[in-house]
């Protein structure tokens, strides 16, 4: 106990006598309760309904000096009840989230390696998916350069499953091989675009042949588009993808969409929407030809429905998506606002001889509420009203209902900050 203010002061005199460096502490608790009756996918008879805690912990840690910017997340994801009391050892055990260093090559030019979130315009391709507790980050490097409004990135990503005497071929699940991508974004006066082109290889094996294991590439190429005059913002989105898929099928794929959002008060937005996401007939590729986009690395819990029924570890390579909605974003005090969303989901393609392309409605509402700088709290409630479309791709047709229930606590405290 003693030694501790020794070093404390040992500490302070490194941070004096290196009066340029900055250096920032803090931390995130995040527990979440869930109530899951009908959330991804249609409830079944005779089961009954998920009930859980997550728990996302977060220690993040901020260093800039001269032309160094140093940037470390440990991460602890858990649900509560995963691991016996007295246990010896986690489950999971805390893991690196973000470890990067970002070196400054000159008044524009930046390079970024190391393990990062990689984020871009309103999260459609590339996001951190920050609703799920574990979040998304890659390991990757990037040259940035910012100069007067224009922003370009070059990202270069390579997966090894191991340190190989011989071969490539990756192993890990739910990753990709290689990534290389180009992005780039300008700004003007109530207009502002940007321009992605993503070169995507995913790892096939051969089961029977292993020397036909091969990195295969798709390519995503298109544009976001934002405009804002007055009380009236404007979004869309477009992009084509080409290439290959996993399964060696010819890609011609398609995401348009288009939002506008107006002001009817400070802190309040109404909105109008609508995306349209390219499927395949029957709800698989055929004659060697796959024309279901897919959304990649975005934030999809973001974008239709809060339930995750489409692009959340699901509805990949099949009928694709007509999504129109409504939403409202409505200020209550300085404290709390409340966010309600009303889509309409239909497929894009034909589902079958004997269905029709409505999906359903789901309802979406999210309530808000900052205790402090430091404290906030959440809950939501979604119901999907589910349509016989929805039933044949799914294959349920019990007819239950179909809702989902969570409240979340957000803590985050600095810890410590010598930033002026």
């Amino acid at each position: 106990m003693k030694l501790k203010k020794p070093f404390k002061v040992l500490f302070f005199i490194l941070l004096s006598t290196q009066v340029k460096a900055q250096l920032a502490i803090d931390a995130e608790l995040r527990p979440r309760f869930e109530y899951r009756h009908g959330f991804k996918t249609l409830f079944p008879n005779n089961e009954d309904p998920a009930v859980f805690v997550s728990q996302r912990t977060r220690l993040n840690t901020n260093y800039e000096i001269d032309r160094l910017s140093f940037y470390l997340s440990l991460q602890d994801v858990r649900i509560w009840g995963d691991v016996p009391q007295l246990n010896s050892s986690d489950k999971n055990g805390v893991g690196i989230h973000q470890a990067w260093g970002k070196i400054k090559l000159d008044p524009t030019f930046f390079l970024k390696v190391g393990r990062q979130e990689i984020i871009y315009d309103d999260h459609r391709i590339f996001g951190d998916v920050g609703w799920a507790q574990q979040a998304r980050s890659h390991d990757a490097a990037r040259v940035e350069y910012n100069n007067a409004g224009l922003k370009i990135d070059l990202g270069f990503a390579f997966n090894q499953s191991d340190e190989n005497l011989t071969g490539n071929t990756l192993t890990t699940p739910g990753t990709y091989k290689s990534i290389q991508y180009l992005w780039a974004h300008n700004e003007w006066n109530k207009f502002s675009a940007s321009f992605l082109f993503l070169n995507n290889g995913l790892q096939f094996i051969d089961d029977i042949n292993s020397n036909n294991n091969q990195t295969r590439y798709s390519q995503t190429l298109g544009t976001h588009l934002n405009y804002k005059a007055n009380n009236l913002k404007l979004t869309s989105n477009l992009y084509y993808q080409f290439g290959k898929d996993i399964a060696n099928n010819d890609l011609n794929a398609y995401l348009i969409s288009l939002e506008g959002n107006y002001k009817i008060a400070a802190k309040s937005t109404l909105g109008l929407g609508v995306e349209l996401i390219s499927g395949n007939d029957n709800g698989s590729p055929s004659n060697q030809e796959n024309k279901a986009f897919t959304p990649l690395y975005g934030t999809n819990h973001k974008f239709n429905g809060l339930m995750d029924y489409f692009y959340v570890g699901n509805h990949t390579n099949s009928v694709g998506l007509l999504d129109i909605y409504a939403n409202a974003k409505v200020a209550l005090n300085e404290k709390s606002n409340v966010n309600i969303a009303l889509h309409n989901f239909s497929a894009a393609a034909e589902i079958g001889p004997n269905s029709e392309k409505q999906l359903g409605t789901e309802l979406d509402i999210v309530y808000a509420y900052k205790l402090q700088k430091e404290i906030g709290i959440s809950g939501g409630y979604s119901h999907l009203f589910a349509s016989q479309g929805m039933e044949t791709i799914k294959g349920n047709f019990d007819g239950n209902i179909n809702n989902w229930g969570w409240i979340m606590l957000t803590i985050n405290p600095i810890l410590f900050s010598n930033k002026e």
